[in-house]
C-alpha cells in the first residue's frame, strides 16, 4: 500500500501469494537469523495465531496479546510452555493450550507465514511475480533484495531515497551495484495475483539489466 505522510510525500507504508511449493520455502524473508521460523496457524473454529521460533524459545502473537514460551522435552515435535499455556507443533500441525481451551486442528497457511516473517524481519514492502516466480523485498534505510527465477538468483543493492510522484501515485527506486542495474516502480494501483487469485494494494515493474518484471506488492509496516 502507498500512503500519504504529513509531510505529503506518497511513502511505502503495512501489512501473495506464491507459485508451487519449492518456490514458496526459498522465498522466506532475507536477513534472519537460520534457527528463526515463522508460522501463521489458522485452527478449524476459525481461530489463528502467528507463532514465531527462536532458539529454544517460541513467541505467541495471539489475538490478546503476545507471550514468550521456553522449549521443553516432548516425545515428538517441539513443545514450549509456561506450566498454564502450551504450545505443540509438528510440521504444519500445531496445537495450543491456554485460558482451559485446547485448539488441535491449527494448521500453517504457509503463503500468510512468508509475509508475516518478512514483516517481523523489518522488511518494509515486499512484491511477488511469477513465471518465472520472483520476489522483492525493501527495507528502508538498508538494502533491497530481487531474487529471481523461483530463487535460483539474487540481487542486492543499498536502498537509496525514493523517487515520489503523487500526482501519478508512484514511487521508483533507482540502483546500481556490482554491475548490476534495477529500476522499481510502485505503482499505488490495485493488483490481482494470477497465481493465488489475491488482490493487493499496489502494482509493482522491476526493470533488471533491461528485463521487465511485474507483480504485485504490499507494504508491511
Amino acid at each position: 500500500m502507498l500512503r500519504t505522510g504529513a509531510d505529503g510525500r506518497l511513502t511505502v507504508g503495512c501489512r501473495q501469494g506464491g507459485n508451487q511449493a519449492a518456490a514458496i520455502d526459498k522465498s522466506i524473508a532475507v536477513g534472519r537469523h537460520p534457527r528463526t521460523q515463522t508460522y501463521v496457524y489458522e485452527c478449524n473454529d476459525g481461530y489463528g495465531f502467528v507463532a514465531r521460533i527462536e532458539g529454544e524459545n517460541a513467541w505467541l502473537f495471539l489475538p490478546n496479546g503476545t507471550i514468550s514460551l521456553p522449549h521443553v522435552r516432548s516425545g515428538s515435535g517441539a513443545r514450549y510452555s509456561d506450566g498454564s499455556i502450551t504450545f505443540w507443533s509438528k510440521g504444519e500441525a500445531a496445537l495450543l493450550e491456554t485460558d482451559g481451551n485446547s485448539r488441535r486442528n491449527c494448521r500453517n497457511n504457509r503463503r500468510k507465514a512468508i509475509w508475516e516473517d518478512a514483516k517481523l524481519n523489518g522488511i518494509d514492502f515486499r512484491a511477488v511475480g511469477n513465471e518465472p516466480g520472483w520476489h522483492l523485498e525493501i527495507r528502508t534505510g538498508d538494502k533491497i533484495v530481487f531474487v529471481g527465477d523461483y530463487g535460483q538468483s539474487r540481487y542486492q543493492f543499498a536502498t537509496p531515497e525514493p523517487k515520489v510522484d503523487q500526482r501519478s501515485r508512484t514511487t521508483t527506486y533507482e540502483v546500481q551495484e556490482a554491475g548490476h542495474r534495477a529500476v522499481i516502480e510502485i505503482d499505488g494501483r490495485s493488483c490481482g495475483d494470477t497465481m493465488s487469485d489475491e488482490t493487493f494494494e499496489a502494482t509493482v515493474t522491476v526493470t533488471l539489466d533491461g528485463k521487465k518484471y511485474r507483480g504485485c506488492g504490499r507494504a508491511l509496516h
